[in-house]
């Protein structure tokens, strides 16, 4: 198999995922025009540095209508480090699973959580970065401003809501 390109990879119709402890599982299935590129997405800001424990959130938006919980979700839970924006988690593991604009009929998953299976055969298509590369004020010079598949998406200063270009 050859390496994925932007022009060339192979795309999910339907995805499982979950938290480190398994209490909380999820499905995603994918419309037929689902934007890969555009719709993978990375974070630099604090609220998602500290809700991950990563340097950067690697998400990827999909349809809130394709989004489904798989098992009981007693142990989710919603954080709104700011008002209207959901940061959910699992409160048996701490897995962070999901950022929501509730304003929004869409969910920005964290790659993460997405099973290893689908991960080894999608990975270009969840993780490639061509969409909006948000909160690059934040950047760690030499650490984060050199991600490989940054250079694909748009970076954005702060939010891409703000219009602000780096």
């Amino acid at each position: 198999m050859s390496e994925p390109t932007p022009i060339d990879f192979p795309k999910p119709t339907s995805i499982t995922g979950g938290c480190l402890c398994g209490a909380i599982r999820y499905k995603v299935d994918f419309p037929s025009d689902h934007d890969f590129l555009n719709l993978s997405r990375t974070c630099q800001c604090t609220q998602c540095r500290r809700s991950t424990g990563s340097l950067f959130l690697l998400a990827h938006t999909v349809p809130l209508s394709g989004f489904a919980f798989l098992t009981p979700t007693t142990t989710l839970k919603n954080f709104n480090a700011t008002p209207g924006f959901q940061r959910a988690f699992c409160t048996g593991c701490g897995s962070f699973l999901y950022w929501r604009d509730e304003s929004r009929d869409d969910v920005a998953l964290a790659v993460g959580t997405v099973d290893p299976e689908f991960l080894s055969e999608y990975g270009f298509a969840l993780a490639n970065a061509s969409g909006d590369n948000v909160w690059c004020q934040n950047e760690i010079k030499g650490v984060t401003d050199g991600m490989i598949g940054k250079e694909r998406g748009i970076k954005w200063a702060t939010s891409s809501k703000e219009g602000i270009k780096m």
